[in-house]
């Protein structure tokens, strides 16, 4: 299929670079995506309809996190296979998986509405927000086996080395989106609920282009109908790669989201405020974010073509271009946060509150072109439970205490509470420096470390 990519041989810093910069542009499609709803919610709507949606998005992003970390599982699986010249095996996890996936769709389809309600309250949805949140929560989760079929798609085309395709998917999804949200929330007013449904329909519209552009190509694998079935083997494979990702992305999301349950209860402007601020921080982080999907599909095809070297050398190159980025991303984001908030929002106090929290996390641009590098290598050696007990213990050891302390000091700065964010970081990166010192250590060969 055009577009696929040999990581196995050849130079290392142009086709990473080449895989990169197509992730790079999704992810900012994507984040794109997300804070388009809270822009035009920003700008057509008042502040209880902006805190509502920046803290639905929360809940939802920290649910899809979760099923994107188990779609790395493919990913890393997928692209192991791919490096091993085994077409038909990869054909067999590619099956296995979309049945495991849609399963997982259907149940949480059904739960998350069920749950919104208790979902927003958890969260300490100020009161003048607590329907609206209600409600975004509700359909979204409706339509989450669209959001789960969008990301599994993603993932099984990254794994096969093309990163092009998931660019155009999200641009399509993007597009819907923003048209959807223009005709909704500014047209007919309707505000929160205007919002979800243009973010499900948007999604839905973009899984049957994928699946349009599959029957298609030609792929690198033999895919036939006998392989859609539910392996064993396969799937606790899926799993034992994917459970550990996601299980740390879960419990980081949810530091995040007691983060902002803490930031609710100081106040409406408050919690708009973080909300635009989180939405800005998805464009800041893209750099970072992009090497780390690509280094996990780059380092698992070297490890099952037995060539780790190759891998360690992605890993200096990619921290290296991402921490040119992350200068600049500090720049602005710590000295013209209120320019980079004014763009979601148009109410004072909220840009003020937005560019306060901005400070922190122009911080945290510096650390995370280290951060996310190294968890994107780790996940593609396999090391998925090491990456998720750094990210656990950064999340509950470092981020939540922090914040919460932070929050109990008089008056509240939510530049104070934000440190929390770059504190955990910062614990993390050492934990990561420890973590490649110990591999150092020891005999790496075609297997892994072992």
């Amino acid at each position: 299929m055009k577009g696929n990519q040999d990581f196995t041989q050849g130079k290392i810093l142009s086709p990473l670079l080449r895989f990169a910069i197509p992730v790079l542009f999704a992810l900012f499609l994507q984040s794109l995506y997300g804070a388009v709803d809270l822009l035009v919610v920003g700008k057509f709507a008042d502040a209880a309809d902006v805190s509502a949606v920046s803290t639905g998005s929360q809940i939802m992003m920290t649910l899809t996190g979760l099923v994107s970390s188990f779609a790395m599982g493919t990913t890393v699986f997928l692209g192991q296979r791919i490096g091993e010249k085994k077409p038909r095996e990869a054909g067999r996890i590619v099956g296995s998986g979309l049945l495991f996936f849609l399963a997982a769709g259907i149940v949480l389809t059904v739960l998350i509405p069920a749950g919104a309600r208790p979902l927003a309250l958890i969260m300490h949805a100020p009161k003048e927000a607590l329907s609206l949140t209600t409600t975004y929560i509700r359909i979204c989760g409706a339509g989450f086996v669209v959001i789960i079929a969008y990301n599994l798609i993603g993932s099984i085309f990254r794994g096969l080395g093309d990163s092009r395709t998931p660019l155009f998917t999200v641009a399509v999804a993007c597009a819907c989106n923003i048209a959807g949200d223009l005709l909704l929330v500014a047209v007919f007013h309707l505000g929160t609920a205007g919002a979800a449904i243009a973010t499900v329909f948007a999604q839905m519209v973009s899984v049957v282009i994928s699946f349009l552009l599959i029957r298609c190509r030609e792929l690198p694998f033999q895919m036939d109908k006998s392989m859609i079935r539910w392996d064993s083997g396969i799937i606790r494979k899926i799993f034992r790669l994917g459970a550990p990702i996601a299980l740390q992305d879960l419990l980081v999301g949810i530091s995040f989201l007691v983060i902002l349950a803490i930031v609710n209860s100081l106040g409406l402007t408050e919690s708009a405020g973080v909300g635009v601020a989180e939405k800005v921080c998805a464009f800041i982080m893209l750099v970072p974010s992009a090497f780390m999907q690509a280094m996990s599909a780059f380092v698992a095809q070297n490890r099952g073509a037995g060539k780790p070297e190759r891998a360690v050398k992605a890993l200096k190159y990619s921290i290296g271009v991402s921490l040119v980025f992350a200068v600049t991303m500090f720049y602005l984001s710590f000295f013209h946060g209120d320019l980079l908030s004014r763009i979601f929002a148009r109410d004072t106090d909220i840009i003020t509150a937005s560019a306060q929290y901005l400070k922190a996390y122009a911080i945290d641009c510096l650390l995370t072109c280290f951060l996310f590098c190294f968890i994107g290598f780790f996940n593609g050696m396999e090391l998925t439970t090491f990456v998720m007990a750094q990210g656990i213990i950064g999340a509950f050891c470092v981020r939540v205490p922090v914040s919460f302390l932070m929050s109990r000091i008089r008056p509240v700065s939510l530049f104070r509470v934000g440190l929390a964010t770059p504190c955990s970081t910062v614990v993390q990166i050492l934990l990561c420096f420890g973590c490649m010192m110990y591999i150092k250590r020891k005999r790496i060969d075609g297997n892994g470390v072992v």
